[in-house]
């Protein structure tokens, strides 16, 4: 479990402090393909590299959330193509949350603190794999109160974003 308060500190920490001087010393933008951008983190444990989007589409309209999907890289802890979602709010701790893509179908299986990660390396190396191919990708969810949204992903850039997230940490 210390991982996954590791990796929600370090998510919230990009959130909260994005705008801060401070902050952008850490975070170096590292470039933007298509609909993706790579963003590397200097830790004193060593780099971070992700890659990230933003929906092209949210449902429902009327309420703009902050969502984001990433892939992430963490060398130094040997974490790679870990995927990692926020909808903008607290996930329903009863409903799953859900990416689709075409016939696939990832099932995210820790909701912690209103972001969502799967636990099987198999199954984001399938996603992953799926990304590249995919022109889009849809991630489900719930809000606390029961309401669901959905979340259009663009995988325009995505193959190039994700090369270069893997590379700038090897």
């Amino acid at each position: 479990m210390p991982l996954i308060k590791k990796i929600l500190f370090l998510s919230i920490t990009i959130f909260a402090l994005s705008g801060s001087k401070l902050f952008a010393e850490d975070l170096k933008k590292v470039g933007k393909f298509k609909d993706w951008e790579v963003m590397v983190i200097a830790e004193t444990s060593g780099k971070v590299c992700f890659a990230q989007s933003i929906p092209v589409l949210q449902a429902p309209k009327i309420n703009k959330r902050d969502a984001r999907l990433f892939i992430t890289f963490r060398p130094n802890e040997k974490i790679s193509n870990e995927i990692s979602t926020t909808a903008g709010y607290e996930f329903n701790k009863n409903n799953s949350v859900l990416a689709t893509s075409g016939n696939n179908k990832f099932k995210f299986d820790i909701k912690q603190q209103g972001f969502a990660w799967m636990t099987s390396k198999k199954k984001e190396n399938i996603m992953v794999k799926v990304m590249k191919k995919g022109s889009r990708i849809m991630v489900a969810g719930y809000n606390e109160k029961g309401s669901q949204t959905i979340d259009h992903y663009s995988l325009l850039g995505f193959t190039k974003a994700y090369n270069t997230a893997k590379k700038a940490c090897s």
